[in-house]
């Protein structure tokens, strides 16, 4: 089946109260349209077709971010004449061969299964037109279904067109339409005006087919949540919380244990191993790798990191672009900036922030230490309040530390420096000049003084 896709998306969205077009308002971290454009690609269509009109260079420059791999064509609806008006916008562009399918920039939670299901529902009844609806115990503010009384489609009623007996009408219209391509060209031209609203509405072409004998038939969904548009921002936090409880119960069903999945946000995609736990109020962005046995604390926000197998994420630490291997402890408190690589048993406690950092095996930083354009070795300690000064007011500069090297407290290593293997910097130090291997350097005395071959205190074995 060759199918084409047109998804309106020109309205003016005045109840979102907002200068944004409202199909470019997010759930999940993405536009409403952009759902709606990866909806409709995993249809395998032969193209897909755009209909924007209000700020519509805003609404075809989010579309050509998903273009590739994909024939997607931008329409504009000169004026908002209602959606039959919309859908004209973008006939002229479709196959006579084809199957075109209607849907709506902003009914992100579109299932794409359910629109498969239409479509093959069409092909397998060799019906002209297929409708998708659903019955709601209050159906007040959709378009309902007419029926004769053997069950035949003859047309859909807007609500503010409808009589009273039309009123109490369960089945209403989601406004997801599959249709042969040239039926659809040849009645666009034939659908009037003569309605409450003076718009041309797409709802009329059921009625028109159906008069003219043309077979139409439906496919009643129970995912009315996932259908329904989003008009307002009360209806856009309830589209994001159905998408986030999909989200949750999913991974659940793989393994994750979630603390509370009602606080939980997924705004990318999370693959994990098994045994991992995460607490409430974590946010996920990007693409997200966890390890086995990971646990993830409350309140964490991690965007595009790999975290290896049994990692603890304490509380509240924000992580994005980072890889950490196995067995690393992580705040509370702590910032991973983007570009960090950490070995395996890496500590980076409270209040640490790393950029740009690569912290080899067993390294420690505890507490209050600012660590960037840094390259460490394994097995070094790094005092609370130790920095790297990497920015001189024009360039960055790199700090490299050595193998099993121990940092004091309140150290300030001046970029760009070395600190070879087995040095130890006593606390309150300033590091301006490399620091030879095992060497002891203290600048609290004046004038600075490195010994060399200094023996540091060791924790006896038990």
């Amino acid at each position: 089946m060759k199918i084409e896709i047109v998804i309106l998306a020109a309205g003016l969205g005045k109840r979102m109260h907002s200068a944004l077009p409202k199909v470019l308002h997010q759930v999940a971290g993405r536009s409403m349209l952009s759902h709606v454009i990866k909806a409709a690609r995993a249809l395998n269509p032969y193209a897909v077709h755009i209909v924007s009109g209000h700020k519509s260079e805003l609404i075809e420059a989010e579309a050509q971010k998903y273009a590739e791999g994909c024939t997607l064509c931008c329409h504009k609806q000169e004026q908002q004449l209602g959606t039959a008006n919309a859908v004209a916008a973008a006939a002229d562009a479709l196959c006579d061969d084809s199957i075109t399918v209607v849907l709506y920039a902003d009914t992100p939670l579109t299932p794409v299964s359910e629109v498969e299901a239409l479509c093959a529902d069409l092909e397998a009844q060799q019906a002209d037109l297929a409708l998708l609806t659903c019955e709601l115990d209050d159906p007040t503010g959709y378009g309902r279904i007419l029926r004769t009384a053997d069950g035949q489609v003859t047309g859909i009623v807007e609500e503010k067109d409808c009589s009273e007996e039309q009123r109490q009408i369960k089945e209403i219209n989601t406004g997801i339409i599959a249709v042969k391509s040239s039926l659809l060209k040849q009645y666009l031209p034939k659908i009037g005006c003569n309605n409450a609203q003076g718009e041309y509405y797409l709802t009329d072409l059921t009625g028109l087919l159906a008069a003219d004998h043309f077979k139409v038939i439906s496919r009643v969904s129970s995912d009315f949540a996932l259908l329904r548009g989003v008009n307002n921002k009360l209806q856009l936090s309830e589209a994001e919380r159905t998408y986030q409880l999909m989200q949750a119960r999913r991974l659940m069903t793989e393994g994750v244990t979630l603390a509370d999945p009602a606080r939980f946000d997924l705004r990318g995609s999370l693959q994990h191993g098994d045994d991992v736990f995460i607490d409430i109020n974590c946010v996920f962005e990007g693409e997200c790798v966890l390890g086995s046995n990971v646990h993830i604390g409350a309140g964490c926000v991690i965007k595009d990191c790999v975290i290896g197998d049994n990692s603890v994420i304490s509380p509240y630490s924000v992580m994005e672009s980072s890889k950490l291997k196995q067995h690393n402890t992580i705040g509370p408190f702590a910032r991973l900036r983007p570009g960090n690589t950490l070995e395996d048993e890496v500590h980076v406690g409270n209040f640490v922030e790393l950029k740009k950092a690569h912290l080899g095996y067993g390294t420690k930083a505890g507490h209050l230490s600012y660590l960037g354009d840094s390259e460490i070795g394994r097995d070094v300690n790094i005092g609370a309040g130790t920095i790297t000064c990497n920015y001189d007011g024009a360039n960055k500069h790199q700090t490299v530390i050595g193998d099993d090297v121990f940092v004091g407290s309140d150290t300030q290593l001046v970029a760009p420096v070395t600190v070879e293997n087995g040095a130890t910097i006593a606390a309150g130090t300033t590091v301006t000049r490399r620091v030879p291997a095992n060497a002891l350097v203290l600048t609290r005395v004046r004038p600075g003084t490195v010994i060399r071959d200094y023996q540091r205190p060791r924790k006896e074995k038990k």
